[in-house]
């Protein structure tokens, strides 16, 4: 158990940290050689990204106010952080100091991050979607937590020229980078029709509650000040578009939900960083959930991180899937690949 857990730190810092988090990749390389905090991570569901649960414990504790030295090295509370080598054990002694209530919190929350930026490649996803079929979208996401991302039609987009598109008066305004491909630029200029929008979640956060809203907030790495703006925004735009958000089982509860949608609309599965929290038996399940339901109406499935890290659309009709893979994407949306040829049009109905 030891040994996986300093891998999996090691392997935060290296694939995930590097020109995101610098203090996050301190403290993940230095984590993996301690014995004491290897100790506290093992109060984590096996299922859950550990590094991110830990130091969002941690964030949250610092947020909820809890005194101590270790928040002058936080970006997220003070203006001008400390980056010296007493670093880490300032770290340590905070985790062992609050060991007891980070245990709870390990043991009780999931990771949850709610990445609204995420948003910059389903919106010509969508887009695509709709230039195919000329139908309204019914949305169904599978781990919404608090649903930000079923709000994507209310947010304004940039792709690294002065262009906006989306709802251009927008309060959420998203900037991302096409890395890889480019955009037609006709997919960007119209927001597709929405009909119906589901989220189901294990834990649907409310962000209407102070210490729910906190704890997707201390999920947010401390550097990154302009995901913590799209979040709290994003936060603001949900109390004014209320959502249809169930509580369960997402796959199980998929073909249920699915027969409610419009028949006279296009359904969207979809849910991204999710399925690597799933086992192998749920993911094939998943699938033949989808295939079940597109013998009685096409779907497309939208999704990352099950198979591989990529972006994939799968268009399902009859049993059959059509895939097409758009690329690498950036955890937090910075940036995403855009492979999809327009001319391989999907078979209708």
């Amino acid at each position: 158990m030891k040994k996986l857990l300093t891998d999996t730190f090691k392997d935060f810092a290296e694939k995930e940290c590097i020109g995101s988090s610098p203090l996050y990749r301190e403290l993940s390389l230095k984590i993996a050689e301690d014995e004491d905090i290897l100790d506290l991570c093992t109060e984590v569901e096996k299922s859950q990204p550990i590094p991110n649960l830990l130091f969002g414990a941690v964030h949250y504790l610092l947020l909820k106010g809890t005194e101590h030295e270790l928040k002058d090295y936080y970006p997220s509370l003070v203006d001008f952080p400390k980056r010296d080598c007493y670093l880490y054990r300032i770290f340590k002694d905070f985790c062992l100091e609050n060991k007891e209530e980070i245990k709870v919190i390990l043991k009780n929350n999931i990771v949850q991050t709610n990445e609204v930026r995420r948003c910059a490649y389903l919106f010509p996803v969508f887009s695509y979607i709709y230039a195919q079929t000329q139908k309204p979208l019914s949305l169904i996401e599978i781990g919404t937590s608090a649903g930000l991302q079923l709000l994507w039609d209310q947010y304004a987009y940039s792709y690294g020229t002065e262009e906006t598109y989306g709802k251009k008066d927008s309060a959420v305004h998203l900037e991302s980078k096409v890395r890889e491909g480019r955009i037609s630029e006709h997919l960007l200029n119209d927001v597709p029709p929405v009909a119906e929008r589901i989220g189901v979640d294990l834990n649907i956060v409310d962000v209407t509650v102070t210490e729910e809203k906190l704890w997707l907030e201390a999920l947010i790495w401390p550097e990154h000040a302009d995901r913590r703006r799209n979040f709290l925004r994003a936060a603001g735009k949900l109390q004014q578009h209320p959502l249809s958000l169930l509580e369960g089982d997402g796959v199980s509860l998929l073909p249920e939900i699915a027969a409610t949608m419009p028949e006279d609309s296009t359904l969207c599965i979809f849910h991204t960083h999710v399925a690597n929290q799933l086992p192998e038996e749920k993911k094939s399940r998943l699938e033949e959930y989808v295939k079940d339901i597109s013998e009685r109406r096409q779907v497309f499935h939208i999704y990352n991180n099950m198979n591989d890290r990529r972006l994939h659309v799968d268009h399902v009709l009859k049993g059959k899937a059509t895939t097409h893979t758009l690329g690498d994407t950036d955890v937090h949306g910075r940036w995403f690949d855009w492979k999809i040829d327009l001319k391989e049009t999907p078979p209708t109905e």
